[in-house]
C-alpha cells in the first residue's frame, strides 16, 4: 500500500524548533491608480521622443506648421467678417428699416423715403433718420491714381452714427461740398491724413468733383471697401444727384424705456412688406450671413484650416509610426514582461499629447507676432481672442490624437513569440 513519507526533518533555526512566531503577512500591494498609470505612460512617451532629437523637431515642426496655418487661416476669416460689418456696427440705433433684397450694405437696395416717415407714427419711435449709401472714386492727393472708397450720407447732428471724431465734424460737414475722411482707411489713396494735420482742410478729388476735406474719422476698412468717407445727407443727395425719395437704411432711435422687440412688431404690421423692420444685432448678422454663405470666402479659410489639420496629421502620423517601428523590439520586451495592450497604447497616445503641447506653444507665440505684422499691414483687425486659441489647441490636440489612433495599430507587430 501506499505509504505517506516522513516529513523532512526540520532546520535547527526553524520557528518550529526555536519557538518564534511565524512573521505577519504585509500589506497587500494595490495596483497603481488610473493617474499614476498615466503618468508613467508619459514619462517613457517623452524619454522615447526625447530619444531621436531630429525625429522630435521635425515632429514639432509639423504640428507648428498646421498650428499657424489654422490660426492664419480663422484670423483672416475673422477679420473679413469684423471688418465687413465695420460700418454697421458703428450705428447707434435700436431698429433698422432695410431692403428686403438688399444682401450687402456696399451694394444696398433703394427704398422709399417715405418709409422713415411713417415710422414716426409709433409713439415710442423718437427719431427716423435715413442714411445714404453707395461706393464711387477718390483721387490720391499725391499720385493722381483713383480708387473706390464707401460714402456714408447723413444727418451727423442727429447721432445716428457714433463713429470716433464724428462729433468734432458735425458742423463742418453741413457746409456745400464737404466731407470727413476715414484715417484709417488703406495707405493706396495716399497721405491725406497726414495733409490735413499739416495744412488743416484742403480740396481734394470726390467722383470727379473738387470737394473740401474737413475732418477726419474712424472706421476702418472691409472687404467691401478699402476706405469711408463721410459727409452730410444734403451734400450726399446734390453730389451723386440723388433723389431724395431713395434712401439705402432707416435708423430708427426710440424713447427711454421703449421695448425694442414690441415695437419692432409693431412696426412690422405698419408698413408695408417693401422694408424689413431687424435690430441692430439682425442687421449685423445679415451682412455678416452675406459673407459667410454667400461668397465663397467662408469655405476657402475653412478648406484651408481642414488642409492645415491634416497635413499635421500626416506628419505626426509618420513621427509615431517609425517611432513604434523603430522601438518594436522594447514594446514586445514590455508585453512578455506582463504590460498589456492598453499601457502600451497610451504610450502611444501619451506622446501624441506631448507633440500637441510641445508644438502649439510655439505655434501660439509666432501667431500672435504674425497677426500684429498683418495687421499692421492689411488693416484688417486681426485679434488673438480667448476663445480662438482654445479651439485652436482642441483642433491640434483632436489632430495629434487621431494620429496617435491610427499609430497604435502597428502596435500590434509587437509579439513577444516573434522576438524570443
Amino acid at each position: 500500500m501506499n505509504e505517506i513519507p516522513a516529513p523532512a526533518a526540520l532546520l535547527p533555526w526553524a520557528p518550529e524548533r526555536t519557538g518564534e512566531a511565524a512573521p505577519a503577512p504585509g500589506p497587500e500591494r494595490r495596483a497603481p491608480g488610473a493617474l499614476a498609470q498615466l503618468g508613467l505612460a508619459l514619462r517613457l512617451a517623452w524619454r522615447q521622443l526625447r530619444a531621436d532629437r531630429a525625429r522630435l523637431a521635425t515632429a514639432i515642426a509639423g504640428v507648428m506648421f498646421a498650428c499657424v496655418l489654422v490660426f492664419m487661416q480663422l484670423g483672416f476669416k475673422g477679420a473679413l467678417f469684423d471688418s465687413a460689418t465695420n460700418l454697421l456696427q458703428a450705428l447707434r440705433a435700436d431698429l433698422f428699416l432695410w431692403h428686403p433684397l438688399t444682401e450687402a450694405s456696399f451694394r444696398p437696395e433703394r427704398m422709399p423715403r417715405s418709409r422713415a416717415h411713417q415710422a414716426l407714427a409709433d409713439p415710442d419711435v423718437a427719431q427716423s433718420i435715413p442714411v445714404y449709401l453707395t461706393q464711387v472714386t477718390l483721387r490720391n492727393p499725391e499720385t493722381g491714381t483713383k480708387r473706390a472708397v464707401q460714402v456714408i450720407g447723413f444727418d451727423a447732428a442727429a447721432g445716428a452714427l457714433r463713429f470716433p471724431g464724428i462729433e468734432q465734424v458735425a458742423g463742418a460737414l453741413t457746409r456745400p461740398d464737404t466731407f470727413a475722411f476715414d484715417l484709417r482707411s488703406r495707405p493706396e489713396f495716399g497721405p491725406v491724413a497726414r495733409l490735413f494735420r499739416e495744412r488743416g482742410p484742403f480740396p481734394i478729388e470726390l467722383n470727379g468733383r473738387e470737394m473740401e476735406l474737413v475732418g477726419l474719422v474712424e472706421i476702418g476698412p472691409s472687404f467691401g471697401a478699402d476706405g469711408n468717407v463721410v459727409m452730410s445727407e444734403v451734400n450726399f443727395r446734390r453730389v451723386f444727384e440723388r433723389r431724395p425719395s431713395n434712401i439705402d437704411l432707416v435708423a430708427i432711435q426710440l424713447r427711454p424705456g421703449a421695448e425694442p422687440a414690441a415695437v419692432q412688431a409693431r412696426l412690422r404690421a405698419l408698413l408695408p412688406g417693401d422694408v424689413a423692420v431687424l435690430t441692430h444685432a439682425e442687421l449685423v448678422q445679415k451682412e455678416r450671413r452675406y459673407w459667410e454663405e454667400g461668397t465663397p470666402i467662408g469655405f476657402i479659410f475653412l478648406f484651408g484650416s481642414v488642409m492645415g489639420l491634416v497635413v499635421g496629421m500626416v506628419i505626426v502620423y509618420q513621427i509615431l509610426f517609425a517611432d513604434i517601428a523603430g522601438h518594436l523590439s522594447e514594446y514586445a520586451t514590455l508585453k512578455a514582461m506582463g504590460y498589456s495592450d492598453g499601457y502600451l497604447a497610451r504610450v502611444v497616445l501619451g506622446a501624441a499629447l506631448i507633440l500637441a503641447v510641445v508644438g502649439f506653444l510655439p505655434g501660439f507665440l509666432l501667431c500672435l507676432f504674425l497677426y500684429d505684422f498683418v495687421a499692421g499691414a492689411t488693416f484688417l483687425p486681426l485679434v488673438m481672442t480667448t476663445e480662438r486659441a482654445l479651439g485652436v489647441f482642441l483642433l491640434i490636440f483632436g489632430m495629434c490624437f487621431a494620429a496617435g489612433l491610427l499609430a497604435v495599430r502597428k502596435l500590434r507587430d509587437a509579439n513577444p513569440a516573434d522576438m524570443f
